[in-house]
């Protein structure tokens, strides 16, 4: 599957000029408030035409301004989650669930009962939505598209609403969607946590234009991409493996190409993949191994590079194994270790900076 996005619209002051592909898996939309992310996706589906450019889905038009194409939003066959479910009040979670018929999906027992189990909506399927948390109304929001057998998913800041707990809920329950259901998703989020959990691809929208695209270890790891991103924090993410569990101390040893880190508080199984987030700030140099520290992870590297000083603050690069690992100094500490490329290093992270928020099973 290949989505090609290429399009200009004005709204008021403001301006939309966004070009991207994306492929398969999820594809996050990243940015602040007021980027544009959400006129992007309502593009996508249908419920905005935008002045000029092209949509393409797997080479057909869905929006071509120069050849007049705008397939409506009903022909497209994408499905669509907003942040508060909008669910029909009146009708039962199942008849909820069963809307989609209207559509002219046709929708197998079997199918039914399988988005049911995935989403554990066993439970729920008799009641109304004022019985239901925000969370489960959610939850059924991702069924009730899902059962209209759509192309590809659109969910636009589905758990901007949400409390962290039941946060945490719908991503786990989008992760199993994500493997099991094998559907195409546009992902809508201005979170960096939600975009490292579940993304493979990442389009960073800023102003109404994109200032990057790619793999989500790359672009999630450039601090250049702070401003455009607002409270985006530069930092690492690893793809590394669940080596060994310490149940004593809830502590978890992960393996990646360029050592072993300890993490805590991760509920993943040994040789289970995950990914790693570790900001730059919660990186320390040091010039020589350390002695009686409390610290758990020291990773031995090369430095191979160091990013111009700014505001008194300094980026360094560090190659560890294959893995370029970040940190975030001031400029009189760089300037007192004598920092330079080539310069062998000790990186030191706390275990404690790698938790259950840094670290997510994949």
């Amino acid at each position: 599957m290949t989505l090609s996005v290429a399009v200009e619209h004005e709204q008021g002051a403001f301006r939309l000029d966004a070009r991207f592909e994306c492929g398969e898996g999820v594809t996050a939309l990243f940015g602040q408030s007021g980027a544009g992310k959400s006129t992007i996706v309502n593009a996508i589906a249908g419920l905005l035409r935008p002045r000029k450019g092209r949509i393409a889905l797997n080479g057909e038009a869905l929006f071509d301004a120069e050849r007049g194409i705008h397939v409506p939003a009903r022909k497209r066959r994408f499905g669509y989650v907003f942040q508060e479910g909008r669910l029909f009040p009146h009708l039962t979670v199942r008849q909820n669930l069963l809307y989609a018929r209207l559509f002219g999906a046709r929708i197998a027992a079997g199918e039914f009962n399988h988005i049911v189990e995935l989403l554990g909506l066993g439970d729920l399927l008799e009641r109304r939505p004022a019985q239901l948390s925000g969370g489960e109304k959610q939850r059924v929001a991702i069924g009730r598209a899902l059962l209209a057998q759509p192309r590809l998913l659109l969910l636009d800041e589905p758990l901007a609403s949400l409390d962290g707990h039941r946060r945490n809920e719908i991503m786990q329950y989008i992760e199993l969607m994500r493997d099991e259901v094998k559907i195409p998703i546009v992902y809508v989020s201005h979170s960096v946590e939600e975009v490292v959990r579940l993304a493979a691809t990442v389009v960073v929208v800023a102003s109404g234009k994109v200032a990057a695209t790619g793999e989500v270890e790359e672009i999630m790891g450039r601090p250049d991409l702070r401003t455009a991103a607002g409270l985006f924090e530069g930092g690492t993410v690893i793809e590394a493996r669940v080596a060994g569990q310490d149940m004593q101390y809830e502590l978890a040893t992960l393996a990646f190409d360029g050592g072993a880190l300890t993490v805590t508080n991760l509920d993943a199984l040994i040789g289970e993949p995950v990914r790693v987030r570790i900001r730059a700030r919660d990186v320390s140099i040091a010039l020589e191994a350390p002695r009686g520290i409390s610290i758990q992870n020291v990773l031995r590297g090369r430095i191979s590079g160091i990013a111009a000083a700014r505001g008194g603050v300094v980026d360094v690069t560090i190659a560890v194994g294959a893995v370029e690992l970040r940190s975030r100094i001031t400029q009189r500490a760089a300037e007192q270790l004598a920092l330079a490329p080539g310069l062998e290093v000790y990186a030191l992270i706390k275990a404690v900076s790698l938790d259950r928020h840094g670290a997510v099973a994949r």
